[in-house]
């Protein structure tokens, strides 16, 4: 299970956090002078919840329509912005610069 300290050791990283199923942020770590407060990781969360929702629901139906499998359970996801990037699995979740963005190092310390 990912720890928000190690995420936050992840290169580039410029936030962690740790949202419950309905979105609600319950910890969160930021870089000094960081512009991401509690306030914007809120929003993130419920972004996550609501952008994991829809990629199951989509997964779900891309099986149950192919009859391929292995896209279900998801095990996380990547949302590119036009400044961060936000890698996310289970109810964690790590920000970083796109121009700094290293995904495995995030989904090895996210799935750790």
């Amino acid at each position: 299970m990912a720890d928000l300290d190690s995420l936050m050791a992840i290169d580039g990283a410029i936030a962690a956090f740790r949202f419950t199923p309905g979105g609600e942020l319950q910890d969160s770590r930021t870089a000094n002078g960081g512009e991401l407060t509690d306030t914007v990781l809120d929003l993130v969360s419920h972004l996550c919840v609501a952008n994991m929702a829809i990629a199951t629901m989509q997964a779900r139906g891309w099986e149950s329509m192919t009859g391929m499998a292995g896209f279900y359970p998801l095990q996380g996801f990547t949302m590119v912005g036009f400044n961060w990037t936000v890698v996310v699995s289970d109810e964690f979740g790590v920000i970083m610069p796109n121009d700094k963005v290293d995904y495995d190092a995030a989904y090895a310390a996210l799935n750790a």
